[in-house]
């Protein structure tokens, strides 16, 4: 890549504080307009953390190699400066701070992860620093008041509701037996409220309701119960490692059950990790590549992908492709707001009404997006092996006809 961004270590960062011949960096330096974010690189959340710096990168590439951003009659390319927070919140708000008061950034970038966005909007909201995030989804995020937080994905109480509304729908409208599991972190106990709203509008009826063990890595203990009452729908939220465990343990102890639902599984690669033993599962998703959004710098979501695949050599996740959606949305701020000035920008951001190939994004009061719908892809694997995954709700967007019931392990 061209981009070479500013990457700072806890390490060298401590050394940078104790030297005596730092120059502050500033919002704007000379023709650059620099952008801090703390991600996980390490951590719990490193692969996603990962994936949310190469959606960052190859944005700034993109916008920065198509003219760049104009302001007050000049052109400027952006930079970011990039701080591990090691999946740590309390490490996140500290980087938030040097970000902010020793580095001089004025506007940022969001983590990964709705906790360690938490652990940071506070600090952005007390300096007054306009975030742009795409990896926050938590709605608790958006009843805080927070004037400087917007957000570009859609909120997490509505990542698995479409599930259980298409499991009401294929069940003649009548409700549905559900056992659901969850992490205990801010994002899942958020996807379980909503599951919660859901169940109770749909006359759905929860009958297991689990916490994922710490360290995701076994639901055993869930999974025997699904076995013995045998609910309608399954449904589990534990980022990647969450829906790793989930699928390996359902094949490990042939778990039957109509409908598996997760978040992440995309950015899990499950079908590389387990092949034909992630199919059938329903992955909720922020976008696909075959949706038909459109934009000037990455045309649609088919075309950012050969182009994300040719960098990283990986199919783009959802939170790869919201990340680059983030600058897209700063860039056009700050062209409208003509002005580095952070209230104008801030105004602009509230302001913003557009489409990028990720999704249409309009921001509520809160600062959350509310307009563009999550997805449901279904992982599909042919005799061979080979697997794809096809957008099956809602169905305005659907690209396949959804398989229920999931055949039994018996039949498969």
């Amino acid at each position: 890549m061209k981009i070479k961004n500013i990457i700072i270590t806890f390490v060298s960062a401590i050394a940078i504080l104790f030297s005596t011949s730092v120059v502050s960096l500033a919002k704007v330096v000379g023709d650059k307009i620099i952008l801090g974010a703390a991600i996980s690189l390490t951590g719990k959340y490193s692969s996603n953390g990962v994936h949310t710096q190469n959606g960052y990168n190859m944005a700034v590439d993109r916008i920065n190699d198509m003219g760049g951003i104009k302001v007050g009659g000049k052109t400027y390319k952006f930079d970011i400066i990039y701080y591990d927070d090691e999946s740590n919140p309390k490490r996140a708000a500290q980087l938030a701070e040097r970000l902010i008061s020793q580095d001089g950034v004025e506007f940022m970038l969001g983590p990964y992860s709705s906790g360690l966005t938490k652990a940071i909007a506070p600090v952005t909201e007390k300096y007054g620093v306009p975030m742009v995030e795409a990896n926050g989804a938590s709605r608790s995020l958006f009843t805080k008041g927070y004037k400087y937080l917007f957000a570009v994905l859609a909120p997490a109480n509505l990542y698995l509701d479409v599930a259980i509304e298409t499991a009401v729908e294929l069940n003649g409208g009548k409700g549905v037996r559900i056992a659901q599991a969850f992490e205990q972190d801010a994002f899942s106990q958020d996807v379980r409220l909503g599951i919660l709203d859901a169940a109770e509008r749909t006359g759905s009826k929860i009958i297991i309701d689990d916490k994922l063990p710490k360290e995701l890595n076994d639901m055993a203990a869930t999974l025997a119960k699904v076995k013995a009452v045998k609910p309608d729908v399954l449904v589990v939220s534990g980022h990647t490692k969450g829906a790793l465990t989930a699928i390996r343990q359902i094949a490990e102890m042939k778990v039957d059950v109509p409908m598996l639902a997760m978040t992440h599984c995309d950015a899990a690669k499950l079908s590389k990790q387990h092949g034909k033993n992630s199919q059938y599962a329903l992955c909720a998703s922020q976008w696909h590549k075959t949706l038909t959004y459109k934009d000037d710098f990455f045309k649609d979501g088919m075309t950012y992908a050969a182009d994300f695949e040719k960098l990283f050599g990986y199919d783009p996740p959802y939170q790869s492709a919201e990340s680059s959606a983030a600058l897209l949305v700063f860039k056009d701020a700050f062209e409208r707001a003509n002005s580095f000035d952070q209230k104008k920008v801030r105004d602009a951001l509230a302001d913003t009404n557009m489409q990028t190939f990720y999704g249409n994004i309009k921001f509520a009061e809160g600062g959350q997006n509310v307009d563009k719908p999550m997805v449901l892809f279904q992982v599909m694997c042919d005799d061979a092996g080979k697997c794809e995954n096809k957008v099956v709700a809602p169905l305005k967007w659907a690209s396949a006809e959804l398989i229920h019931p999931i055949p039994k392990w018996s039949e498969r």
